[in-house]
């Protein structure tokens, strides 16, 4: 049982829940569900979500999978691979994000082409 379901277009997806940021967790948890047309930046999808959480134990590398917050410009980003700002292979935010979850099997996004539909629910 995953705590997250996340949906890109059409592709379904598992996520669990991580406490790195447990306060900027909350407030996503309290707006779920959340949705919107996401813009691609490298292995990369971000969208608009409607919260005002301040920095919480940022960083710019991120693991593979990992669903953060950027408290700048109010997104919820998804990583899977390398961004322009990426050294090497690893997921790399262009400024520090709040992590607050990690998608199980990142998979399903390697043939994604260009921005996609984006929906991030509780799960069962």
């Amino acid at each position: 049982m995953s705590d997250l379901r996340v949906t890109v277009d059409g592709r379904e997806l598992e996520a669990t829940w991580h406490d790195d940021a447990p306060e900027t967790r909350r407030a996503i948890e309290c707006e779920l569900p959340l949705e919107g047309e996401a813009v691609r930046w490298g292995d990369e999808l971000y969208f608009d979500v409607p919260l005002e959480v301040p920095a919480e134990n940022q960083s710019a590398a991120v693991p593979v999978g990992a669903i953060a917050y950027w408290p700048t410009g109010n997104k919820l980003c998804l990583f899977w691979g390398p961004t322009p700002a990426s050294r090497g292979e690893e997921p790399r935010a262009t400024a520090p994000v709040n992590v607050v979850g990690r998608l199980e099997d990142v998979s399903a996004l390697s043939n994604l082409e260009g921005g996609a539909r984006v929906q991030i629910v509780a799960g069962n």
